[in-house]
């Protein structure tokens, strides 16, 4: 597994509880030294857990050493990061390419190379042209092999995937992963197999069809506060369709995260480059990135429009409860935008404050929700924590400034808050 990141390091974990052998190789040695030490780099429930028991049992272990375990690999899985390029979009595939060429000169006997990094249609060619290139004698199939992991349940979706696909046009390496994945036959996991670039396009398209799931609900809940209407009974009115389905429904202040972001701008700029305009993956992202800049203004409003001088207090700032992740995370673009209003901030995360500090230092971070709270003006929940659900609300109230609640995520019912004398603002629920 080339890459110790989110992808490479929960799918080399959970291939080695398959009872595969499994090493996982990375470039960076302080990371591999941290992992030999069994400290695990990101927050992923449950990861730390799985990762000792497997290195105990010796079925994984880390390495910076690319040579050895590529020579004795049956297949060598390339997880590197693919960010957005600076300055255009698209997929930065310098990481891959670099894996690919590092790969090759190591070969020895038939392996199969996959492709597990999110990657834009036509990457497995120009993989397999570099490993040709590096090492005309290599004999190798290049094959591509989404993942499909959600950040905070990745080790369950992994176990109990809706499918595996696997895009290969050379049937030995079509066997040789039926072979990786045979454990999953009892769970009864569908493998899809495919040309190799249809599975590439597969991981971009149901990545911009769930981002435009979550950017479609959230423009109804605009109108629904507008019409006096509730967009979480719309949501489960036309979620209970079999056809639309419930999941990615959530009205909330925009989607963030490592891939959904990135995937849909490298999805808009493939198409270009091949003449297809995708308008409605173009109206997503612009109507995303509009949206989470727009939730400072939510703020400022339930605030009566001026928020200088006051102290705003934010509980949650990675994109999603269950991890550290702040990358793209709304948090950032509300912080900015608070800030630029002349408001004081500070805020409290379970799990992403130290990730947090890096992206929003001129914030005051707290201990717990309630030192958050106390003496602030307004209260913002922006991630929905599960330690966030079941809030003491009188000590809230007693602690706050002003009891007023922003609730960006719709964890509480505007008839309980108000009973209690909050001044309660939420997502797409008109009064």
């Amino acid at each position: 597994m080339v890459g110790t990141g989110y992808v490479g390091l929960v799918s080399g974990a959970c291939f080695a509880d398959f009872g595969h052998r499994v090493t996982c190789v990375d470039t960076d040695a302080g990371k591999i030294a941290a992992l030999n030490r069994g400290e695990i780099p990101i927050f992923e429930p449950d990861l730390d857990r799985l990762v000792a028991d497997c290195v105990k049992a010796g079925r994984l272990d880390f390495t910076t050493d690319l040579a050895g375990p590529v020579a004795e690999a049956d297949a060598v899985f390339i997880a590197v990061g693919t960010p957005s390029r600076r300055g255009d979009g698209h997929a930065d595939l310098s990481y891959v390419h670099a894996a690919a060429r590092d790969i090759a000169k190591v070969l020895q006997g038939f392996t199969v190379v996959v492709t597990k990094s999110t990657v834009p249609v036509g990457t497995g060619d120009e993989v397999e042209r570099i490993i040709r290139d590096t090492n005309p004698q290599a004999d190798v199939a290049v094959a591509s092999n989404p993942e499909f992991l959600r950040e905070g349940a990745a080790i369950r979706d992994f176990k109990h995937p809706d499918r595996i696909v696997v895009g290969a046009d050379d049937e030995r390496a079509r066997k040789a992963l039926g072979e990786v994945y045979r454990p999953l036959y009892l769970n009864q996991a569908p493998i899809m197999y495919t040309a190799r670039r249809t599975a590439e396009l597969i991981k971009y398209a149901a990545n911009a069809f769930l981002a435009t799931k979550i950017t479609f609900i959230n423009e109804i809940a605009d109108l629904a506060e507008k019409v006096g209407a509730d967009v979480q009974d719309v949501a489960r009115g036309i979620g209970l369709d079999n056809r639309i389905g419930p999941k990615f429904l959530n009205a909330g202040p925009g989607f963030g995260g490592s891939c959904f972001p990135k995937d849909t701008r490298a999805l808009v700029k493939t198409a270009l480059d091949h003449d297809v305009p995708l308008r409605i993956v173009e109206s997503v992202l612009a109507v995303n990135d509009n949206r989470k800049r727009a939730m400072a203004r939510k703020v400022a409003a339930a605030l009566g429009g001026n928020l200088r001088g006051k102290t705003i207090g934010l509980l949650g700032l990675t994109f999603k409860p269950d991890t550290d992740d702040m990358r793209e995370a709304p948090s950032i673009p509300l912080v900015t935008g608070l800030l630029d209003l002349g408001a004081t901030v500070r805020a409290y995360d379970p799990a992403g404050m130290e990730q947090a500090k890096r992206e929003l230092p001129d914030i005051t971070y707290c201990d717990d929700a309630y030192a958050c709270a106390k003496g602030a003006d307004a209260l913002v929940i922006v991630t929905e924590w599960v330690q966030f659900r079941a809030l003491d609300l009188e000590r809230l109230k007693r602690d706050l400034a002003q009891p007023v609640v922003v609730d960006l995520r719709n964890i509480y019912r505007r008839d309980e808050m108000e009973a209690l004398g909050f001044t309660y603002e939420s997502i797409g629920r008109g009064a």
